[in-house]
């Protein structure tokens, strides 16, 4: 552009009229244009529901006859109505997105529906499974479904209240590691980069709406083959966030590579939101940090500021004199002076006995003290001043800033003695540094293949999940995020083999914690599997299929057995976890989990209340995923659980009232009315601390409303 600004310029001399045309002209190109990262959208996607009724107006797709491999027909059909011959049903099909369209009638039993991520979706959730050992604690839940859809989903029961979200999405290596519109993408395809950025812009774009945008953490993992395009596709959909990214060691013997240097690294983008920002930790021996030797002490800064703004213009009131007294036992503090406005120093008169200190530095120049006059009294009462060794007007002071001597207030150093300027000696023998690390690891606990593909076959024996992540790498990058959250979210909706859920788990035990995760994963077969059982006659939908999804035959019961202890044989899992806490894998874990299958609801049927068994899970993990789940109100028309509770009958509110008033538990209460001024008379009525939502009016408004995502 800065060309095209020169020719303007020279035209703008001959010509001011053409000048203003061709600015104007160029101006509307400009806004036109991408900068930064440009890829093609592509079709939108679709995903296949296997398992899902068919009916009258849906999307359909023809499934392969039982037994063939290849799936060549992956046209979408529109289903205009469905009539019975004989023994089967008949569904009248219509082709779209054709010009010419064709018609067809095909039995019901070899359809699937197709749902594109186009199409608005009113999804519910079916409960498929649940363990307890954690007593009152919230619940971890894993959901089974396509992560576009979940993440619609988890707008109605989590917006704006993820703290962080950690993904390892498929690295697109062409090894058919992912599909793209239910075609697995090979390394041939010339728009692999392309479709993978249209697949990950889409998810991306609903997580920003999660994340709490006041504190919150995106951490995403990914190797060499799109890490490029990872990175600009994170800053320009999340302009308004800190992006850093660490290289770590997960593979110390090395990945091989074709002609090319072998792999031993990946790497690790941290968005960050807000105020969030890694808290420094004490970290363990395999760390390998390299220390300041004055970290293990307790650490004294100069009084003198150096550096950036460290002229007496920067801060004038940091300008003033500190009084010293020489003694037989040393230098001690008389007095602090007060902030100095003259342009003579040398009119201020110390005390007797007394010699005035100056912020001056060492050219001659006025300085300033870090601190204010007032500040720095309670600081030498503390003891938290120190005079250095005597020389007069040139004397060094130094003092504890706030990080350290939160420090000693804390304990993490014991006062056992006090100098003659009343600053404090401490002991410092038990005390263990914490750092934040810088951007490169590599750490022993965080090899993807010991603490990763070995801990799988562990809990799963038997099992095989291909590159599972370790464990405590996992543990390690949430730690610096949620350390000081106790109740976090964090949310993974690549979850694959459940390793964030896991790690969830290590840290609760850590510190007694009460963090929740939300797990997604499809129940995809891997494309080895999926030839094996097309050719026994198998298809998705059916239970010899669906068992060996990852889902229900990795991702569920490897959470179930981190929490019980034992494999899914029964058998106590043999070996201890490892650093940070060592304890007996068969001890498990004192967690709550629950495991759901998304389904795909009908706007009437909810308005209508015909939908409410499958719509209540949501309205449970919408009010904390505490306790039980309300999936039906009885003749009462209403039912209070620990977190929420549902009303439906307003003839029976007056009941309704007078028992929630005895559970204080209870912060959420879901209204059923399409009536707003009935809503507003049970309001008026409900104790100040609950929260009312009206059904189904949330709800449906949530899921009708233009989000604004890509497609």
């Amino acid at each position: 552009m800065s060309r095209l600004t020169d020719l303007l310029r020279q035209v703008r001399q001959a010509d001011t009229q053409l000048a203003k045309d061709l600015e104007a002209e160029i101006s509307q190109l400009t806004n036109r244009r991408t900068f930064g990262l440009v890829f093609e959208p592509h079709q939108p996607e679709a995903v296949e529901l296997p398992g899902r009724t068919i009916r009258r107006g849906d999307k359909v797709r023809l499934l392969p006859p039982r037994g063939k491999t290849s799936i060549k027909d992956q046209r979408l059909w529109r289903v205009a109505h469905i009539d019975r011959a004989d023994t089967q049903r008949l569904a009248h099909l219509t082709e779209l997105d054709a010009a010419t369209p064709d018609t067809l009638t095909h039995p019901v039993k070899d359809l699937v529906v197709a749902a594109e991520f186009s199409d608005r979706i009113y999804p519910g959730l079916v409960e498929t499974g649940r363990i307890e050992r954690g007593g009152d604690k919230p619940f971890h839940t894993v959901i089974n479904a396509e992560n576009y859809h979940a993440l619609q989903l988890l707008t109605y029961t989590h917006r704006h209240s993820i703290d962080a979200i950690y993904i390892d999405p498929p690295y697109n290596t062409g090894a058919k590691d992912w599909k793209y519109n239910n075609n697995y993408v090979e390394g041939d395809d010339d728009y692999r980069h392309s479709k993978w950025l249209a697949f990950m812009e889409r998810r991306l774009h609903i997580a920003r709406d999660l994340l709490n945008p006041d504190d919150s953490v995106l951490i995403v993992t990914i190797d060499e083959k799109e890490y490029l395009r990872l990175g600009l596709l994170l800053e320009q959909t999340f302009p308004e966030a800190r992006i850093q990214m660490i290289s770590t060691v997960i593979n110390p013997k090395g990945a091989s590579r074709s002609s090319a240097f072998g792999r031993v690294d990946e790497y690790i983008f941290v968005v960050m939101f807000g105020d969030m920002a890694p808290v420094p930790l004490q970290l363990g021996e395999e760390w390998k940090i390299i220390q300041d030797p004055r970290a293990n002490t307790l650490r004294w800064a100069e009084l003198l500021r150096s550096g950036s703004g460290a002229l007496r213009r920067n801060s004038p009131g940091n300008f003033y004199p500190i009084f010293i007294k020489n003694t037989n036992e040393g230098p001690v503090f008389h007095s602090v002076g007060s902030t100095y406005t003259g342009t003579d120093i040398n009119e201020v008169e110390p005390p007797t006995s007394t010699v005035a200190i100056w912020p001056i530095r060492s050219d001659g120049s006025e300085g300033r003290w870090q601190v204010g006059p007032t500040l720095l009294r309670q600081l030498i009462e503390a003891g938290y001043a120190r005079i250095g060794k005597w020389r007069g007007a040139e004397t060094s002071l130094s003092y504890l800033n706030r990080g350290a001597w939160q420090k000693v207030e804390s304990g993490q150093f014991e006062i056992i003695g006090r100098r003659a300027d009343n600053s404090i000696i401490v002991d410092g023998s038990n005390y263990k540094p914490s750092f934040i690390p810088g951007t490169q690891w590599r750490i022993e606990s965080h090899n993807a293949e010991q603490a990763g593909t070995n801990l799988i076959k562990t809990l799963l024996p038997g099992r095989r999940f291909p590159f599972p992540k370790s464990l405590y790498a996992v543990e390690d990058a949430l730690r610096f995020f949620v350390k000081d959250k106790s109740k976090a979210k964090i949310l993974d909706f690549f979850a694959g083999s459940g390793t964030t859920a896991h790690a969830v788990m290590r840290l609760n035990k850590q510190d007694g914690g009460r963090r929740q995760s939300i797990s997604v994963t499809n129940n995809e077969v891997s494309a080895e599997e999926q030839r094996t059982l097309r050719k026994a006659g198998l298809r998705p939908g059916d239970p010899d299929w669906e068992a060996l999804g990852i889902c229900d035959y990795i991702t569920k019961p490897r959470i179930t057995a981190a929490i019980t202890g034992h494999t899914p044989d029964g058998e106590p899992i043999k070996g201890d976890y490892r650093f940070t806490d060592e304890f007996p894998m068969a001890d498990g874990f004192k967690e709550n989990a629950a495991y759901f299958t998304l389904t795909y609801e009908t706007p009437l049927a909810v308005r209508h209340h015909r939908a409410f068994e499958r719509i209540a899970p949501m309205l449970w993990l919408r009010a904390g995923a505490h306790g039980r789940i309300i999936t039906t109100l009885g003749d009462q028309g209403w039912d209070i659980a620990q977190a929420y509770a549902v009303l439906a009958n307003f003839d029976q509110t007056e009941a309704f009232l007078t028992a929630i008033r005895h559970h204080p538990g209870c912060l959420t209460v879901y209204i059923i009315t399409d009536d707003d001024t009935a809503f507003q008379m049970i309001c008026r009525e409900l104790p100040e601390h609950l929260r009312p939502v009206q059904l189904y009016e949330s709800y449906l408004h949530n899921f009708t409303i233009n989000q604004g995502q890509p497609h």
